[in-house]
Formats: C-alpha cells, structure tokens, sequence
C-alpha cells in the first residue's frame, strides 16, 4: 500500500459500507457504490483508488459470501455506526426546500387529478409533494377532480372512488374535496364578470379564420375581438341557451396578441360540447358550454385559497394563460413550483397508452401489475411508505426524472423485510427421500429469523423414511455422496441423483456439522403437507406464470399480504383458496 494509508483501515472501511449495500440490496453488495461511498468519506485517498480497488474487491466478494442474516447481526454488531449516518443521511436527503412566501397556517395545496383514468407513479408526485406541503406548514390540502372536458379527456364515474382509494393506500388525507362538473354555474359567473371587465370575447367564426389573424400579427383587427361588451354578453347567453352547435362558438380570453407563443394568444376559456352524444358521467347532458381546463382551474385556484401549487413543468405555457385571466379579473396569481416528468424505467406510464393496452384483453385491469399505476404498484407488493420515500427524494426538482425499479425495489425491500414472513416454495419440485432418520421431530421455525413476534409453525419429521420436495434447480446442483443441509431441519448425504428423484440418507442433525462439512443450505416442503403455488412473474410486458409447491402454512397467508419466500424472493399473496389449497402470488423482486 502506499505510504500514509492503512491496509487494515481501508479493508475495515470496505466491511461497514459492503455490509451496509448488502444489506439495503437484499444481500448482495456492489463494488461501485462500496468504492463510491468509501471515496466520499476519504477524499484523500482518491489518488490511490487503483490500488485500494483489490482490497475493496476482496472485501465485497467476502460480504456476498454470507447469508443477509448473517450480514444484517455484522452490521448491527460491528458497524453500527455505519447504519446510523446511513439514517441521518436518508431524513436530510428527504427534507423538502421551503416554499417561497409559505407561511405556517397559511399554506393551501391541492392535487387536482383528472378522473379519466386511475393515477400512476408520476401523478403521485404532484400529491405526495402538495400533500407534504401542506402538513409541513400546517396548512390545508385540497383534492380537486378536474373533469370539464367529456368529449376528449372523458371522465370514467368508477375513477372518483378508485383515486380515492389510491391517495388513501398512500397515505393522503384531504382537508376538502371538489369536483369542477358540480361547480360549473360558478364558472358561467365567472365569465360573465370576465367579459363585462373586458377580458374575453365570444368568437363565432370558424378557426382557421381566426388562426390566420393570429398567426399574421393581426389579432387586434380580428372583427369578434373588436366587439363591444353588450354584444358579447348576448352572445355568451347565446351560447348557454343552446343557440349555438358543437364547434360553432367558443369564449376567449384577451391576451397579448402579439405574444411569442402563438398558443397562449386568446386562449379559449368555454367550448360547446354534444353532451346528447357524449353525456358526463356525473351531471349528463346537463350542460353544453364547458370550461378549458385553465380557466376551470385558475378559478378554482383562486377562489378555493390555493396560495401554492406544485406541478409538471409541461404546465409552464398554462401558467402565461393564466395569467392573463389572473390580470382581468384583479386577482394574485399563486405560487408556482414546476417539476420534471418523472419517469418508472420499464413501466407504461401514458394513460392512452394504458387503456389501449386494457383493450387488447390480455391484461390484468387496470391494477396489472405489469403496469406503472398505483394500483398495478399496489397489487406487485411495493409498500407506499417506498413510493412516497422515492418522490420524496426526487423532491422537486426541475430536472426529469428516472426512477429504475430496481432502485424502488431496494428502498421497498427495506420497508417490506423486517415484517414480511417467511416461507418455504419450490418450483420445478423433485422429491427427495431421505432414509434412516433416527427419530421423530416437531421442527419448529419461526416465520422470521429476527421478528418473532411474527410467530412460528411447526412440521413433523417421522422417524425413519421422510420425503420432501426441493427446487428442481438444487436438485441439478446435487452430487452423488455429497453433504447438503435441509434448512431448519437436518443435514443428509446424497446418494442417488435423477431428474425427477433424489435419493438420500440421513447425516446429522446439527449447523456446525454442515459448516465443517461446507454443505450448502437448501430450502425444502414436506411431502403431504404441500399448497399448490402459482406465481405471476412480471417482466416489462410479459407475464411468467411459474408453478410450484409451497408449505402449508402458506395457505393461511392473507390476501395482499408481502411475503419472502426463502432464497426465492419477495411476493404479494393475490389469492388463497384454503379449501383447495392453491395460493396465487405475484412477484415485487428479489
């Protein structure tokens, strides 16, 4: 080693942070983030990094060699330290910047969702993050439906209730709740006050007419724009009498007509919309005249208090608009926080995308767990304490964002392993006979090598001849005279070795023969004391269905509830049918 550094403190160092990787990655730690985090606390040996790389190399292939109990009682034993600067660093990383003019008891958020589909891990952001807000400054928080628009942006009448349930799952809870198809005469008002103020004219004459005095830098020679007020108001009446067609006439906010964004010049504010053809979920064919969604919700968030709003930055050209009706109208616009898109590698996250999917028929519904909604997250096994810890470490950025799963599956199999039970499942099952067992034995295994509290079940081993069935993967690492430990259980030495049986004769009962012996650790069901297990396995678009044989104490797992099935993975129970003995189970990640 070069002079000035330790060998002994360097392979100390790469102990705590592989054993503190391992851990948080479910057992096996890597080189990269160990050497990064070991450079981060020791600038000054950066210019020996080649040097120290072996050493670290070494160190993580040690870690990986131990079982993640094994890892977790080191870490907690010997490096502890480690793992509390790790929790120090995980709530500052989480600490939201404060808001600009927030003031406590002041601040009023919302999450205004469009109910034409359920929301996904990128509309949780806007709600988790508003939600924050809110409880930081002790403020309120709103949910607001968004659902003016029946023709285009349909709204469906059972996505009210299941949002709900999502941002419910998630641990939101609202102060006051709206729907924009029930406020719709406080819009009509609105406008009506609008134009006698001089702010917005109805344009009767076809669009491309007006396209090209807007986009000639003529707007203000555009013959609806130079009406008077009267003339305005009767047409507006007009337009609430139905004396207008779909298409026929629309209402418009005064901007500048020389703007830069030609989108933002006159922007409409009402649209005439066939609710005979296509009827709301909610008020019907009620209502023809229907407001834009920026004037529906610059309203709204003036007249409901919202003194801070948090969203996309795809929203930007949404708040020039506003603006202009904020400026007609006399009021103060509210504080605007812009985000990046934040994306879930691998997953759909387009809501056409979604329900073009949905009309294929192959997939699941709208909580398949192929799928990057919050319900399709829910039923894979993601806990929300993950969710809402992952966009809180996006925070509010104005940067897009890429969430891997793998990374949202670390941060869940953080939260879900201290209380997920444990199981024994193999797939691909081959029996195993192991002959001369000297005498009979209740084995009794807890559901969790840690968390007792999580109880315990018992299995008999007879006396004599017992079967089993192990996974067809360690049956093929089998060899004929080998030691193997039946985990939990006892150690047998293998005799024969086929494909569909194996064949064995008891060893020893106890772990220090099967260490001195170096056998490895296999999991194992007992024969006649079996579930049938079936096992979605998502990946991108497919769906793996696995099959196996699982404990008996499965089928008292309850549905929805995450469990490990040992040396396999971390599962979501779906469905148990006890009577038949089935369990179905989807799986989070390993």
């Amino acid at each position: 080693m070069p002079s000035g550094i330790d060998e002994r403190e360097v392979r100390e160092l790469a102990y705590a942070y592989a054993l503190l990787n391992a851990v948080q990655h479910g057992g096996k730690a890597s080189l990269g983030p160990v050497m990064g985090k070991i450079m981060a606390e020791k600038p000054e040996w950066r210019r020996y990094a080649r040097q120290i790389v072996p050493i670290v190399r070494s160190v993580v292939e040690d870690v990986n060699r131990l079982t993640l109990e094994e890892q977790k009682r080191l870490l907690e034993e010997r490096y502890s330290w480690v793992l509390e600067k790790a929790k120090k660093r995980q709530v500052e990383e989480k600490r939201l910047p404060p808001l600009p003019g927030g003031e406590e008891g002041k601040v009023v958020t919302r999450f205004a969702p469009n109910p034409d589909f359920v929301i996904h891990l990128g509309n949780a952001r806007p709600a988790i993050l508003s939600h924050e807000y809110a409880r930081m400054y002790k403020g309120r928080f709103i949910l607001r439906f968004e659902d003016t628009d029946p023709r285009t942006k349909r709204p469906l009448a059972e996505a009210y209730s299941l949002i709900k349930e999502d941002l419910r799952w998630l641990g939101i809870r609202w102060d006051e709740e709206y729907i924009q198809s029930l406020r719709m005469p406080i819009y009509y008002d609105i406008a009506r006050r609008l134009i006698e103020r001089g702010g917005a004219y109805v344009d009767d004459r076809p669009v491309e007419e007006f396209r090209r005095y807007r986009d000639e830098g003529r707007l203000e020679e555009y013959p609806p724009r130079r009406r008077s007020i009267e003339e305005n108001l009767e047409l507006w009446d007009k337009m609430l009498e139905g004396h207008f067609g779909e298409g026929e006439a629309v209402l418009r906010v005064k901007t500048d007509p020389r703007h830069p964004d030609p989108s933002v010049r006159d922007w409409v504010a009402f649209r005439i919309i066939d609710t005979g053809r296509s009827p709301h979920p909610l008020v019907g064919d009620r209502y023809t005249v229907w407001p834009t969604y920026n004037f529906a919700a610059a309203v709204d968030d003036h007249l409901l208090g919202v003194t801070h709003i948090l969203r996309a930055k795809e929203h930007m050209q949404n708040t020039v608009k506003q603006s202009f009706l904020y400026k007609h109208m006399g009021w103060k616009y509210p504080h605007v926080i812009h985000f990046g898109r934040l994306k879930l590698e691998g997953f759909v996250m387009s809501k056409s995308a979604l329900k073009k999917l949905l009309e294929e028929g192959i997939f699941l519904g709208i909580d398949d767990p192929r799928f990057g909604t919050i319900a399709g997250l829910r039923r894979r096994g993601i806990d929300p304490e993950a969710i809402r810890r992952v966009i809180l470490d996006v925070g509010v950025k104005g940067t897009d964002a890429s969430i891997s799963y793998a990374n949202l599956a670390a941060v869940n199999r953080s939260i879900v392993d201290p209380k997920a039970r444990r199981f024994m499942v193999v797939f691909e099952p081959v029996e195993l006979v192991v002959r001369g067992v000297p005498e009979a034995r209740r084995l009794t295994i807890p559901f969790h090598p840690e968390n007792r509290s999580l109880g315990e079940r018992s299995i008999e081993v007879p006396k004599g001849e017992a079967r089993f069935y192990i996974s067809g993967r360690d049956a093929a690492a089998l060899r004929e005279g080998g030691i193997v430990r039946l985990v939990e259980a006892f150690n047998v030495k293998v005799e024969r070795v086929s494909p569909r049986r194996v064949e064995a004769v008891f060893h020893s009962w106890g772990l220090e023969e099967a260490r001195k012996a170096k056998a490895p650790i296999i999991h194992w069901v007992p024969a006649g004391q079996v579930v049938e297990v079936t096992v979605y396995k998502p990946e991108g678009l497919k769906l793996r269905i696995l099959h196996g044989l699982g404990e008996r104490a499965l089928a008292d797992a309850r549905r929805g509830e995450i469990v490990q099935f040992l040396r396999e993975g971390f599962y979501r129970i779906d469905a148990v049918s006890r009577e038949q003995g089935e369990v179905v189970a989807i799986h989070a990640h390993d």
